[in-house]
């Protein structure tokens, strides 16, 4: 094997893993599989062929360096969206998922978990990512971040204590979740307001992602009796839309569509059997790379 068919092969073995760290960092799976490629043509330049000797390794930094630096920019832009700000959901049918594949880009980083992860700094996020959720040691985490190794510690440590009290349960019971998404359902194309409330938490809120390109509302819903009559008035509304159930990054969601085009998705979180958020994104540019049918 020559060196540049181990480089590839090194590569190839790395990407799902290069794509989820980059995704749980940025929020996007579009601008993560940029990242990822720009990485890889990195390693083919001349000078860093012939000096890497841990593809994994020397890839890892990259694509965490490249994301913070993405992610700092985002954060800037994000400035002037239209809306409440949502992650790219990843959605997946019912069909057969590669078992790799669902623990790198599904279990690792749920869409509740990406939610949350938007209240922290850009160093604060990039140092829990690759420490707390991928494991790498301080001293690879501080060459991402720029930071000694002590410095990312401490950014690592403040991450973890923000995220104790209001970060998803990572251990959930994906049967109970599906039950719960199967009631909401069934509660909503009803018309059944009080089997609706029933479901939700008292304290829920729902939050729709427009990207001023499609009305959504432009702020958060908060609590069971106003969330559950905004919902029902959505049903109502679009009527004319199809309305499935799929994997959204790795838990049971919904997915809306007119005709063969994907119009929304919903990603639902669950705690103790009520539902605690309501994730809804309609913005055409998340939705148009959020299906899994292309898996790196």
């Amino acid at each position: 094997m020559t060196r540049d068919e181990e480089l590839a092969a090194g590569f190839t073995a790395a990407r799902p893993r290069l794509t989820a760290i980059a995704y749980a960092i940025v929020g996007s799976h579009a601008d993560a599989e940029d990242i990822v490629s720009d990485t890889w043509l990195r390693l083919q330049a001349t000078e860093t062929r012939s000096a890497v000797r841990d593809v994994d390794g020397w890839a890892t930094v990259v694509v965490g360096r490249a994301a913070l630096d993405h992610y700092r920019s985002a954060r800037v832009r994000r400035e002037r969206y239209v809306g409440p700000w949502l992650p790219e959901p990843r959605v997946a049918s019912d069909a057969p998922v590669d078992p790799a594949d669902r623990v790198t880009l599904d279990d690792q980083v749920s869409f509740a978990l990406l939610v949350v992860l938007e209240s922290l700094t850009p160093a604060e996020r990039t140092a829990w990512v690759l420490h707390d959720l991928f494991g790498l040691p301080f001293t690879e985490v501080a060459d991402a971040v720029g930071r000694s190794p002590d410095a990312v510690r401490q950014l690592a440590a403040r991450a973890r204590k923000h995220l104790r009290g209001s970060a998803p349960r990572v251990d959930v019971d994906a049967t109970e979740h599906a039950r719960v998404v199967t009631t909401f359902l069934a509660a909503t194309g009803g018309g059944d307001i009080a089997a609706l409330v029933a479901v939700l938490d008292p304290e829920v809120t729902l939050t729709a992602d427009g990207g001023g390109q499609v009305t959504a509302a432009r702020r958060p819903v908060h609590g069971a009796d106003r969330v559950a009559r905004f919902v029902l008035g959505l049903a109502a509304k679009n009527t004319d839309e199809q309305v499935r159930v799929v994997t959204v990054n790795g838990l049971t969601g919904i997915a809306m569509f007119r005709g063969d085009a994907l119009s929304g998705v919903i990603s639902l979180t669950v705690v103790q059997g009520r539902i605690t958020r309501i994730d809804y994104v309609r913005a055409p540019d998340k939705l148009r790379t959020s299906s899994r049918t292309d898996t790196p």
